[in-house]
């Protein structure tokens, strides 16, 4: 494959600073005139949220949980089309992955499927010349990846950055800009992460101003010194026309979902159909219904009393995929932390409440029962990430693979569960939706 400019901003631990160093440096790559594509490793959807607005295109997972190496690497350069280089922001520690150092998900794994060079994002707040043993470590400990430099983060000024890069150059490692420990550049958080972009922002001066203490230059001649991206695999399917309407909620309350997913879907003829469960009083004229995560737990009192639209969604006859926040929502009813209890679709059984503590980790699921996108005994892989709880039905989709645990909904039109599937490693999947709403849109035609 042609050489595409790259950089992974990885760190020791979660906290060290990697989103605020991926959003100074997009924008610092912005003003210098690049088109940059983001990335992030892992399963997640707030930090890319924050990544594609600082970038300006939407930002893409990459996981090996989900795609082996090939996979990954098509779909790499598939979201490359037009970009001119790539900031891939890390998950966790650089090594912390599933299982064991450098295991499936880890951003060390993603980093050597794309033979991307790894910049360290360090937390340099109380430290100087242990700096240099820190990163050190990293360089030696797989070799598979190649660590080209180091960000410090919550450094307190000038003389404590010169300090830090004289200790790095002492184990040839150069220090490629530093971050100030500053209130301004730091984003809310709340149950479940960082707030959304859109809902929050980094002070727009001070990420500038942190974007100035980049070496941009060097950072860019690192990405292009990148070599040519390993051969890879096409993860798409060749595009064809439209033939399904797809609904697509997409709101504050419901923001959660993979960009890859609405590619593949769109690729395999569904025209994706915006629309707002918290305001719109009726649904378009659609074949099918996709309903992502979020946090309608934080949006149940405006949901409740949107009557118009759960009464349209109860009375939807194709099919309906819900993940997550969708799920919570299809239930009977869902108290936020407030702790009243507000009515909700009522089409699914349970009622939805916050819980004491997340449930989120990988998972690995059978289907149990016929839905919109399996037939009982496929597996897929995804992830669940929710602080509300609902317990499984008497009517469950899943269970869990190499265990006894059963979750979510199904009754052969409707899928409901806290499972994010990530359908482009299922493709098969994909098309068995489509052509369910293609099925459901004839017959209610006659």
């Amino acid at each position: 494959m042609d050489a595409l400019p790259r950089v992974v901003l990885a760190a020791p631990a979660s906290g060290s600073g990697k989103t605020t160093a991926a959003l100074a440096l997009i924008a610092a790559l912005r003003r210098a005139g690049e088109r940059v594509q983001p990335f992030k490793v892992g399963p997640d959807y707030i930090d890319p949220s924050h990544l594609g607005a600082a970038a300006g295109r939407a930002p893409y997972n990459l996981d090996s949980f989900f795609l082996d190496h090939a996979g990954l690497r098509g779909l790499f350069a598939h979201a490359m089309a037009g970009a001119t280089v790539a900031v891939v922001e890390g998950v966790m520690g650089m090594f912390d992955g599933r299982q064991g150092a450098a295991g499936e998900g880890s951003t060390a794994d993603a980093a050597a499927a794309l033979a991307a060079p790894v910049i360290l994002v360090v937390d340099a707040g109380g430290m100087a010349a242990s700096i240099a043993a820190l990163a050190r470590g990293f360089v030696d400990f797989d070799a598979r990846v190649h660590v080209a430099g180091v960000i410090a983060n919550r450094v307190g000024s000038e003389r404590h950055a010169e300090l830090l890069r004289e200790a790095l150059g002492a184990v040839g490692l150069p220090l490629l800009g530093w971050i100030p420990k500053s209130p301004s550049l730091a984003l809310p958080e709340r149950h479940l992460g960082l707030v959304l972009a859109g809902e929050a922002s980094l002070d727009r001066a001070a990420l500038e101003s942190a974007g100035e203490r980049l070496d941009v230059a060097g950072i860019l001649g690192i990405a292009r010194a990148a070599p040519p991206l390993p051969p890879g695999r096409e993860v798409f399917p060749e595009a064809r026309p439209p033939r399904i309407r797809l609904g697509w909620a997409e709101d504050a309350a419901f923001r959660f979902t993979y960009p890859e997913t609405r590619d593949l879907l769109g690729r395999l003829g569904a025209e994706v159909v915006p629309f707002r469960p918290l305001v719109d009083e009726r649904l378009p004229a659609v074949d099918a219904l996709y309903l992502g995560g979020g946090y309608p737990e934080l949006h149940a009192e405006a949901l409740e009393a949107n009557a118009p639209m759960r009464a349209a969604i109860r009375a939807f006859r194709g099919p309906i995929v819900a993940e997550c926040g969708g799920y919570l929502y299809l239930a009977q009813g869902l108290a936020g932390p407030d702790g009243v209890r507000r009515a909700m679709v009522g089409l699914v059984p349970g009622e939805g409440a916050m819980a004491d503590r997340p449930v989120l980790g990988y998972r690995e699921v059978v289907a149990l029962r016929e839905s919109p996108v399996a037939l009982p005994g496929w597996t897929f892989r995804g992830h669940e990430f929710h602080y509300a709880g609902l317990a499984a039905s008497a009517s469950p989709a899943w269970r869990q693979a190499g265990g006894e645990a059963v979750e979510g909904y199904a009754d052969g039109r409707v899928l409901a569960s806290f499972i994010h599937l990530y359908l482009l490693a299922a493709p098969a999947a994909a098309e068995r939706f489509v052509r369910r709403a293609e099925a459901a849109r004839e017959a209610a035609t006659g």
